[in-house]
């Protein structure tokens, strides 16, 4: 996160929720846990561009700026101002399993909020809503979904876009050969040496690989949306307090403007290391969703 935007946040964020330090013997799950250990472990994401990315020096974007300012609040309401702040890199595939292992104690980076995921972890209010379209090559002639028939198409392992991917191409019986990478990185990659026509993910993900490429026209997002799906901070289940304190962050930032001015830092001005700019609108979706914040899934 860009310091003048954190520190901004902070100052904000401290006159709009004072916290009194909770006395230790009444605090219970997450909060006694990082408490105990006077640290909290953050879930990040390596190459999730903008959401959470590492630039070269730290974790930042959109999502890692709201799980600092969390982290932040966390520090008030235990009343630990030296809580050590750790990161841990998790992928698509792992990030649940070390969550219930107790490996990170929260994730806000590009995890969709499924009721199906609801089985195993708990969610945040929602922070983002993004529909799930596709990247390819400009010249590859892929302007929908149906112009992937009998093509090869990458898609990120252990995503819930994979799970779509498969659907569509059972439903419409498209033929397509289905490769799932182990990340994003890897599945854009495909794309770019052509051994994939295109990548199917979430639309904010694909302006970002698309931006951060040296020859960002050559690639075009399109589609027809699958649908619509929603980010959330995805943390253990059963845990009401460390909820509120985590609903209470998200819900303030949304209401307050605040999460619109860090949406526009992130998707509409240049971003780290290289300045580039996605120029992805703020959507009506987005701007329902900060108006009546909520942690209801979309699907």
């Amino acid at each position: 996160m860009r310091p003048a935007v954190r520190c901004r946040l902070a100052a904000l964020f401290a006159t709009a929720c004072v916290a009194s330090a909770a006395p230790a013997e009444d605090l219970s799950g997450t909060l006694k846990k990082i408490h105990d250990e006077q640290t909290i472990v953050l879930g990040v994401r390596d190459g999730s561009i903008p959401f959470s990315y590492f630039d070269g020096q730290h974790t930042v974007g959109y999502s890692q700026t709201i799980a600092l300012a969390i982290a932040d609040e966390v520090k008030r309401t235990l009343g630990l101002p030296t809580l050590k702040v750790r990161e841990v890199t998790v992928t698509s595939t792992n990030r649940l399993s070390m969550l219930l292992n107790s490996q990170i104690d929260i994730e806000c980076g590009t995890t969709a909020h499924t009721r199906e995921r609801e089985n195993q972890a708990a969610f945040s209010n929602s922070f983002f809503v993004y529909a799930v379209r596709l990247i390819a090559r400009r010249d590859a002639g892929i302007a929908d979904f149906a112009d992937l028939a009998d093509k090869t198409v990458t898609t990120t392992a252990g995503t819930t876009i994979e799970r779509r991917l498969r659907q569509l191409n059972r439903e419409r019986q498209l033929h397509m050969r289905i490769v799932s990478a182990r990340d994003h990185r890897e599945a854009f990659a495909m794309v770019q040496s052509s051994r994939a026509v295109a990548f199917v993910m979430d639309e904010p993900l694909l302006y970002g690989f698309k931006a951060s490429d040296p020859h960002p026209d050559d690639y075009i997002v399109t589609g027809t949306p699958l649908g619509n799906e929603i980010y959330a901070c995805m943390f253990r289940k059963g845990d009401e307090p460390f909820r509120r304190l985590v609903n209470s962050v998200i819900t303030w930032m949304q209401t307050s403007g605040e999460a619109e001015h860090l949406y526009d830092v992130w998707f509409m001005q240049p971003i780290p290391p290289n300045g580039i700019r996605l120029g992805l609108p703020f959507s009506p979706e987005m701007r329902a969703l900060f108006a009546h914040p909520n942690d209801t899934p979309i699907d």
